[in-house]
């Protein structure tokens, strides 16, 4: 009888499992994502019945079943709190991403700070560094009470006794990438290690009702590092955004079975470790320069929360024979495609130019709201014409030039009124929304054609 494989192939991006090398993944489309691995030994990952309580096996009808705000634990950081959805839930599995050193670790051990003094018992496991490292990071940040306890281990099945013998209510992993189980015949970080760590803290936080929050690197694309399928197998995924280099950092979630999408949460990096910033359109207006053309404030929506954010446009003269476009923090394709628009609509001679746009501070804006800001900024820029620093503009813009409605035009009106902004310029079909809110002069334009003749 023939000896049977001792290997397998996993796909990178999706986690597909094929006993042969395929050029493309069949599950994700894929090109060149196949990785060659040992064949699994009875990965089981089971968490002993006796942790689970009988009730839990015996099914509820939905009225019976008793939701309450309360059951969600703060974490005291009201910025961390927005992006979960109003705290941490119970027996929820939480994915933190980031670039190496932007602070996901800084920052869930300031979560474990306050939570520990909340009495909480917290459980911090830590595969990449030793106890008197993360004692070295904690003195920075504050005074810890002794319900923080501190693990070093990379075994899963250790991990798994400790927990089953403590019973914690919060469990900090960092980082999934350096855990491994011993019925995995792969290393540690490979995708087979990767996904079946993480099924097993899965049945752990299911299972005895333990929030557990793992920490996860990310390729060089800005995914995390192992299958796709991690992502799906979580409750929420956050991802910690930003410049290493600058002071702000941006928390996103971009998955939530418990709250709302696409929330931000922003701080900035301290010396003491990473602290809230209430006000963040104020934050990223900060050094506004006055009186410059190819300058205007928009105002985007993350979430919930409207923001207001400086949009740059420099047009000059092009040495060569292919003018150049860049664009940072926004869509370069959208920013050709506005460049069209004003060149056929408004016979602007563009063609010749460089441009550049900018999103000052650093965020990434896809949202076609700001359209109507970098139109604005482009002719501001190529008419050498300052726009007044008393100016927010907001709205899509189609391709035959008419501005469009857009979402939540109150909010964003309110927010540019509290900042101290005399003037709004809006799409016309919105004016009905604001009809209420006084003291700002709100002007409704059609087209862009009407928008630009205001500058």
């Amino acid at each position: 009888m023939a000896k049977g494989k001792t290997t397998t192939f996993y796909c990178q991006g999706c986690g597909y499992e094929s006993s042969k090398w395929m050029g493309q993944c069949p599950g994700c489309r894929g090109w060149n994502t196949f990785v060659e691995e040992p064949k699994k030994v009875n990965a089981k990952g089971r968490v002993s019945s006796g942790n689970i309580h009988m009730e839990q096996m015996k099914p509820m009808s939905i009225s019976e079943i008793d939701l309450r705000d309360e059951d969600k634990v703060r974490t005291h950081i009201e910025e961390m709190d927005r992006v979960l959805g109003g705290g941490i839930v119970p027996g929820s599995l939480t994915l933190v991403g980031g670039d190496p050193g932007i602070g996901k670790s800084t920052l869930l051990l300031q979560v474990c700070r306050h939570l520990s003094d909340d009495n909480r018992k917290v459980l911090y496991i830590s595969g990449e560094e030793s106890l008197k490292q993360i004692k070295l990071r904690a003195k920075r940040i504050g005074e810890f009470k002794d319900t923080l306890q501190l693990l070093c281990e990379t075994n899963l099945d250790t991990i798994t006794t400790v927990i089953e013998a403590t019973k914690p209510e919060i469990v900090i992993i960092d980082s999934i990438q350096t855990m491994y189980s011993e019925e995995v015949a792969a290393s540690p970080g490979s995708v087979s290690q990767v996904r079946e760590s993480t099924g097993i803290l899965l049945k752990i936080a299911k299972g005895m009702g333990i929030s557990i929050f793992i920490v996860g690197h990310v390729t060089k694309e800005g995914a995390v590092a192992g299958p796709r399928v991690l992502e799906h197998m979580v409750d929420t995924v956050l991802y910690f955004e930003g410049d290493r280099h600058a002071s702000y950092r941006i928390l996103r979630g971009v998955k939530n079975r418990f709250g709302s999408t696409n929330e931000i949460g922003v701080f900035e990096m301290q010396r003491v470790g990473l602290v809230e910033v209430k006000n963040p359109s104020e934050f990223m207006l900060n050094g506004k320069p006055e009186g410059a053309s190819g300058s205007i404030v928009s105002c985007s929506m993350e979430g919930t929360r409207p923001i207001l954010i400086e949009i740059q446009a420099l047009v000059c003269q092009s040495n060569f024979g292919i003018p150049r476009r860049q664009a940072t923090g926004t869509d370069f394709n959208r920013v050709n495609l506005l460049m069209a628009v004003l060149e056929k609509r408004m016979c602007l001679q563009m063609s010749a130019c460089d441009a550049y746009v900018n999103i000052a501070g650093g965020m990434k804006i896809m949202e076609p709201a700001v359209d109507l800001g970098i139109a604005m900024a482009i002719v501001s820029s190529y008419k050498n014409r300052a726009i007044d620093d008393a100016t927010v503009a907001f709205g899509e813009i189609g391709l035959s030039g008419e501005v469009r409605a857009i979402s939540m035009v109150e909010q964003r009106v309110q927010e540019v009124k509290k900042l101290g902004f005399t003037t709004c310029i809006i799409p016309y079909s919105c004016l009905d929304m604001v009809k209420d809110v006084k003291d700002i002069k709100i002007i409704g334009v059609r087209s862009v054609q009407e928008a630009i003749d205001l500058i």
